[in-house]
């Protein structure tokens, strides 16, 4: 969890700041006016994050997760079965 701090009272230990991240591998987090604003991080943090790939999000994390899921084709057959035989609604399969 990284240290919270405002912009004043970063500014006058930032020295102390540098140190704590530099050699005890601490983050901390600046604000202004209640916001956050900036983070300090090592430069090794700092490299690991430059290249590291982002993470997906929105469908294409969906695709990602079901990559992993064997039992995928299984669960999409049972659909479409379930759907066949289903009595709410028509549905037609052939295209």
């Amino acid at each position: 969890m990284a240290g919270v701090l405002g912009v004043g009272e970063a500014k006058r230990r930032f020295s102390e700041l540098m140190s704590r991240v530099a050699y005890k591998r601490e983050r901390f987090l600046i604000e202004r006016r209640g916001r956050p604003m900036v983070a300090i991080v090592s430069a090794e943090d700092l490299e690991r994050l430059e290249h590291e790939p982002a993470a997906p999000k929105g469908l294409l994390a969906a695709v990602g997760a079901w990559a992993d899921y064997e039992e995928l084709d299984q669960v999409v057959e049972d659909i479409y079965r379930q759907r066949e035989v289903a009595q709410d609604r028509p549905v037609a399969l052939e295209s």
